[in-house]
């Protein structure tokens, strides 16, 4: 079931996706160029210790919140720090389970494990820590959501509203431009996808004097 737009099957929002991947061709390039390789290198280990364990601690959430650059200074770290990891583990455990369980699709196992992740503290609302952590559980399906990567959905006209059920939307949107992208997506995965997002998404740099 289709779970992005009202549009996702007209030809208008097909041709927003052919169109789109012109700018994320061109991004996912620079970022490459710009961003050093070794940068993502938490995001992979804690994908690794998430394959041996089944499930992610306050360790590994910890890492991700600095991969992601967010704030640690807010009252859901200390209510988070405060629970027994054996509990985190057990929640992020069933969030782990939904993620890859290939009977659902990419976008429904997504939003099952969102709502799964979100009886913790600091994932109730908001998909940037989220997504990071349903991403290292299940790297080749799931991908990162972000300010960046909605500001560049905005630039790109892809709707994506704020409404609950965004992230599993956002996968179904990822999906359909991988769908409609032919050629282009060949080799391609979501998580490249939200790469050239991101970029696309990124700040413009002030002009020089």
């Amino acid at each position: 079931m289709k779970t992005t737009t009202e549009t996702s099957g007209s030809d208008e929002f097909a041709a927003l996706c052919r169109q789109a991947w012109d700018t994320l061709i061109r991004a996912r390039s620079s970022y490459h160029a710009d961003v050093s390789p070794h940068y993502d290198e938490v995001l992979h280990d804690v994908a690794q210790r998430t394959e041996h364990t089944g499930s992610l601690g306050k360790t590994d959430i910890a890492a991700l919140v600095v991969w992601k650059r967010l704030s640690a200074q807010t009252r859901w770290v200390t209510d988070l720090m405060s629970l027994p990891d054996t509990h985190v583990r057990a929640v992020t455990a069933r969030a782990l389970t939904a993620v890859r369980d290939t009977t659902l699709s990419r976008s429904e196992a997504g939003r099952t494990g969102r709502g799964i992740i979100a009886e913790l503290p600091g994932f109730r609302t908001g998909d940037a820590l989220a997504s990071a952590v349903l991403t290292a559980a299940a790297p080749q399906r799931m991908a990162v959501y972000d300010r960046r990567v909605q500001h560049a959905l905005d630039t790109l006209r892809l709707s994506l509203t704020p409404a609950p059920g965004r992230y599993g939307r956002y996968l179904q949107l990822l999906d359909d431009l991988l769908h409609h992208g032919g050629a282009h997506a060949d080799g391609w995965s979501a998580r490249d996808i939200d790469t050239a997002l991101y970029w696309t998404g990124r700040p413009t740099p002030a002009p020089s004097r």
